[in-house]
């Protein structure tokens, strides 16, 4: 295999520079969730001249195939910015108001690309050992994610393993991040919206306070699941949003809270909904107002199976030798590449961005910057980790 492994990093290497060139042009023309239509044509234009067969998907997106034979590995790349402010400053900031790649996929679309050339190439020489299979994903940062509308046209039929890889800004470039087992965890949103009589606050008796109901559920929901469900489920509540009232002498007579639930368990994650709904009907009722809660499960754990892990960590090896594999802990972000992994046994790695010494900074913040080497890696990390699980036996 040291032959594919040598393809792979002369490949990277020649395109290393267009490469960066590419993932710059991405971050200043970020697209959101479903409209990532740019980011498509030029995904597809790129692959297509590195050889591989192209199926556009039925919105945005691109499924890509390369080789021949019985077994077939996947990779995954997101491609969708956030709805965040970018407050870079770097020549090749955002243009578009209110839209920034602030996760990183920027980096992810352009290393699949890096990779997707790399591969083409292997296959061009003969040594590439089955099918290789992209999939550059639409809309991850939406719930309940892209992946599904993957998995709906076909994506992953006939898959053997699926690989991915995500930014780490606290990890420093040149290293990777491995973890066996549950990665990151499950993510839902919920929203509970109260409704009442309304009232003067000088009568709070004869009309449902529901101020007051709105903060028990506030505080009381969390300490309920704290109870209701096993602790060591890590069962996370927490709002983003409480609004009620404009007036300081006047009960309203509606209000809402919405949040998010991480839950590290992914049997947990399927009990949590029913558990929620009951337990908010039975902490406002004293109250004199009534509850809607709106749930909407969003995606479960990434769940990392260990061969797939033992593969990425081998892949690490080959590209950059001992000791540039670190242990992460498991993470309360969600991923909807836990779909996949639903379905088919695979890895996620996580791609230090760092450079060594300098800033660190977070995931969904407009100052997310990385250090552009880690494009090159992380290209050379999937290309090796598709050639490496074609040859390793379940």
């Amino acid at each position: 295999m040291t032959d594919i492994t040598a393809v792979i990093s002369d490949v990277v290497d020649k395109y290393d520079a267009e490469l960066i060139e590419l993932r710059r042009d991405l971050h200043a023309h970020p697209e959101l969730s479903w409209e990532e239509t740019r980011t498509t044509d030029i995904v597809a234009a790129k692959v297509e001249a590195a050889g591989w067969r192209v199926s556009r998907l039925t919105r945005t997106g691109i499924v890509a195939e390369i080789g021949h034979g019985e077994r077939v590995v996947a990779l995954r790349a997101d491609m969708d910015a956030l709805p965040v402010k970018d407050v870079t400053g770097d020549p090749w900031a955002s243009t578009v108001p209110g839209a920034a790649h602030a996760c990183g996929h920027d980096v992810h679309t352009t290393a699949l690309i890096g990779a997707a050339q790399a591969l083409g190439a292997v296959a061009d020489t003969g040594l590439l050992p089955g099918r290789v299979r992209l999939l550059f994903q639409p809309a991850e940062e939406v719930m309940p994610g892209g992946a599904l509308d993957l998995i709906a046209q076909g994506a992953i039929a006939g898959v053997e393993r699926v690989f991915a890889l995500h930014c780490d800004p606290a990890v420093d470039v040149g290293r990777v991040g491995l973890r066996s087992g549950p990665l990151t965890s499950a993510a839902d949103r919920i929203e509970v919206h109260l409704r009442g009589t309304g009232g003067h606050t000088s009568r709070p008796h004869l009309t449902g306070d529901l101020t007051f109901a709105l903060a028990k559920v506030t505080t009381e929901l969390p300490a309920v699941l704290s109870r209701r469900m096993d602790p060591r489920a890590g069962v996370s509540v927490v709002w983003g949003v409480v609004q009620a009232g404009s007036a300081p002498n006047v009960i309203p007579d509606r209000g809402l809270v919405g949040g998010t639930v991480r839950i590290l368990d992914a049997v947990a994650w399927s009990e949590c909904e029913t558990i929620i709904r009951e337990a908010v009907i039975d902490i406002v009722r004293p109250y004199g107002v009534t509850a809607t809660l709106d749930y909407q499960q969003g995606v479960p754990p990434v769940v990392n199976e260990v061969r797939s892990n033992e593969i990425l960590a081998a892949s690490v090896h080959d590209v950059l030798g001992p000791g540039a594999q670190v242990e992460v802990h498991q993470s309360l972000g969600g991923e909807d590449f836990g779909w996949y992994l639903d379905r088919v046994p695979g890895a996620m790695m996580r791609l230090g961005t760092r450079t060594p010494g300098g800033a660190t900074y977070d995931l969904h913040q407009g100052n997310l910057r990385v250090d552009e080497r880690a494009v090159g890696i992380g290209a050379r990390l999937l290309a090796r980790s598709a050639t490496r699980a074609l040859v390793t036996d379940w």
